[in-house]
């Protein structure tokens, strides 16, 4: 393995690296830095989460703008921008600045700003305009900046969209569009990522000229020190299941991922109403609260983050030993982002994931993608985590540290209160007294059942049924699932139904899952906005194409009006038209209806009236019965005359 030094490094940024605790070169890191200090060529770099992108594409750029002649970064102030790094979320936007600002500890001249949404755009103004060699924003607040012409990018030769499949994936193709038309054509243009679809590839390409692809490990791969392990549980116990889980390790810092904001506050707030240390996370909360629910985590004065994909993509906290995944994500990149938050920087980690039986279908599909194996887990008994926190407390009490000069005034008092109390019995008292909450809580703790293999199978069956039919997933409560014939092929990814929806759509819409097909889409809006989506989105045009709109359910469940076929069925349509066409079949004979009285005919040669007719009823053997009244009467004694004689002398 290479050192830094014979990478290229220069040596202010090598002595702030070895401060920060950066020994040898991380795999990515050896494949990019010597090619981005060596080319001016752009480039898409996929690596595993916790792998040391961000110094990947930092350390290059810091070093391409430190060689660069002072006259030439600007005679007024500080100098104008030479590199832009465009993050997805806030927290990444403030995380990667950090990081920069550590390299270039040792780099002089050199001043790096973050300018994202949510905080104060008169500071930033303010910042800018005294001058600052590196900007890292998210897209939509740069826009604003350019507007104001406050941002000049006319000196930016380094463009890096750091997880660029995210931003794409939220909508910015638009923003990025706008922002690189600021920018000179002869830039450098770097796509860093873990995760990246064939579809986001195609269009992230659309950016680059020239590249170079570096692909370290596997596209698309697991993070390495990751263990994952899965729950099978029922829906209504997915509460009850991540509880348990987090009591079963004591000493657990994880971040519990939920799929939309209202799951996410939900979940944090039924944690700290039972005592657990959690905060929630998510685009609904003020920057202000973000930030300190951050600060928080990354300082371990909270324990559990409950969060969305989108507010924790990215995010680098030390020492993180879990994710919880509490229900799979839709997409399978975003397993890959989660489950990489923790098992950082050759750092052991676990993945635990608490899924119910219509989720199975994933598991096998996330393995796929990631080339790991799932480890099925038990759901710890109440004996088991009992035992567990019986542990820790006796852990606590032996290692607690004991300042003898401050306690030594009160020992006198101490021993003559517990002077009568049995050793045995004060030890009990004491981890009672730590102790006393799980034992009451599980004493009393409701059970969860386990998931029958054979309701397992029922539930993969039905999952499976309707993803054939289209039905991708049932809507969560409180929610209606809607129907848009836009997709994948469109170039309709999550963020641009989210625009969408926000340019058409008159008030603020929540939006739950989304579900993308090929060329149709699925997603979930409370039930009181589904007439009113439904109402704006109809008839609008999306890349000179007309959308049509309406409930999922009526869509797959009701046959289609006289003169229009229905639109979930339009694809098969499609492909059944493209078929050869069948030879036609003959057209069937009516079957003949005889009157009442014409059966005799079958019975009686001399009434058929063609030979063919004649003929079969002439292979009749016997005589013809006598069908009158009293032919019948005859006939049945005769027959019950038989049936005596059978009974009594037979």
């Amino acid at each position: 393995m290479k050192t830094f030094e014979e990478l290229g490094v220069c040596e202010e940024i090598r002595k702030a690296i070895e401060e920060m605790g950066f020994v040898q070169p991380m795999p990515v890191q050896e494949e990019v830095i010597p090619y981005l200090l060596g080319n001016n060529n752009d480039v898409i770099a996929l690596a595993q989460t916790g792998t040391g992108k961000t110094a990947a594409f930092g350390i290059p750029v810091l070093q391409r703008i430190a060689e660069i002649p002072h006259p030439q970064m600007g005679e007024i102030g500080r100098g104008l921008p030479h590199a832009l790094i465009l993050a997805p979320t806030r927290e990444l936007c403030l995380q990667i600045a950090d990081d920069m600002r550590d390299f270039a500890k040792y780099l002089d001249g050199i001043h790096i700003e973050a300018v994202y949404g949510g905080a104060s755009i008169e500071q930033q103004i303010r910042a800018l305009r005294k001058g600052v060699q590196i900007i890292v924003a998210t897209p939509g607040r740069l826009i604003d900046l350019m507007k104001r012409g406050v941002a000049q990018l006319d000196d930016v030769h380094n463009v890096v969209l750091d997880e660029a499949d995210e931003m794409l994936n939220m909508g910015f193709s638009e923003s990025i569009d706008a922002i690189l038309e600021g920018v000179p054509e002869d830039r450098n243009t770097l796509l860093f990522s873990a995760t990246m679809s064939r579809e986001i590839e195609r269009i992230a390409k659309g950016y680059l000229h020239n590249y170079k692809e570096i692909v370290v490990g596997s596209r698309n791969e697991g993070a390495e020190h990751v263990n994952h392990i899965y729950y099978m549980v029922n829906a209504k116990d997915k509460y009850l299941a991540l509880k348990r889980l987090v009591d079963y390790y004591p000493r657990i810092f994880a971040i519990i991922f939920c799929r939309t904001k209202i799951e996410t506050q939900e979940v944090a707030d039924k944690l700290i109403r039972d005592g657990y240390n959690a905060e929630s996370l998510h685009g609904d909360l003020s920057q202000q609260q973000r930030d300190l629910t951050m600060q928080k985590f990354r300082q371990h004065t909270v324990q559990l983050l409950v969060a969305t994909d989108v507010a924790a993509r990215g995010l680098d906290v030390d020492d993180l030993t879990h994710v919880i995944n509490y229900g799979l994500p839709d997409d399978i990149e975003n397993y890959t982002h989660r489950s990489g938050r923790t098992g950082r920087a050759g750092k052991k980690g676990t993945s635990l994931s608490i899924v119910h039986s219509r989720e199975k279908h994933k598991i096998r599909n996330i393995e796929k993608e990631i080339g790991k194996q799932f480890e099925q887990g038990t759901i710890p008994s109440a004996e088991e985590i009992c035992k567990k926190q019986l542990y820790k407390v006796m852990d606590q009490i032996v290692k607690s540290d004991v300042d003898e000069e401050q306690i030594a005034p009160f020992m006198q008092d101490i021993s003559r209160y517990f002077e009568y109390i049995d050793k045995d019995d004060l030890i009990k008292k004491i981890v009672s007294l730590e102790f006393g909450k799980f034992l009451a809580y599980y004493a009393d703790a409701p059970e969860i059942e386990p998931v029958s293999s054979k309701k397992e199978e029922r539930g993969e069956k039905r999952e499976r049924g309707k993803r054939e039919k289209g039905q991708s997933f049932t809507a969560s409560k409180g929610y209606r699932k809607l129907f848009i014939n836009l997709g994948k092929k469109d170039g309709f990814y999550p963020g641009e139904l989210m625009q969408f929806l926000n340019k058409n759509v008159r008030g603020h819409v929540e939006v739950g899952h989304i579900d993308l097909l090929t060329t149709i889409a699925y997603f979930e809006v409370p039930e009181e906005d589904v007439q009113r989506v439904i109402k704006y989105v109809n008839g609008q045009q999306y890349k000179g194409r007309e959308v049509r709109c309406n409930d999922a359910e009526e869509t797959v469940g009701r046959p289609a009006p006289k003169g229009k076929p229905s639109r979930v069925s339009r694809d098969s349509r499609t492909s059944r038209e493209s078929r050869p066409s069948r030879p036609a079949r003959a057209p069937k004979k009516e079957a003949k209806t005889y009157q009442k009285d014409e059966w005799m005919q079958f019975l009686n040669p001399n009434s058929m009236k063609t030979k063919g007719e004649k003929k079969k009823a002439k292979e009749l053997k016997g005589e013809i019965p006598d069908f009158s009244e009293e032919g019948w009467a005859v006939c049945f004694m005769h027959c019950f005359a038989r049936l005596l004689f059978r009974v009594y002398f037979l």
